[in-house]
């Protein structure tokens, strides 16, 4: 999960600062969960899954799509 948290940002051009205050946690925090020296709790996926709008089976991993069972998408 860590490399698609990191892979997410990157595409989308953002700093882990912006990502962070986007969510709403300290940037220590978001680092850790980034670079994989903490597990992340679910609200963080699931957050990340909301501001990315990709699938939390995409960024478990059990899926390779980002589009694919897209749970968010509005309608």
């Amino acid at each position: 999960m860590y490399q698609r948290i990191r892979d997410l940002r990157e595409d989308a051009d953002k700093t882990q600062q912006e990502v962070a205050e986007a969510i709403g946690m300290w940037l220590n925090t978001y680092r850790n969960y980034e670079i994989g020296k903490r597990e992340p709790p679910f609200d963080f996926v699931i957050a990340l899954a909301r501001y990315y709008n990709v699938s939390l089976d995409y960024l478990a991993g059990l899926i390779d799509d980002p589009e694919k069972l897209n749970r968010f998408e509005k309608k």
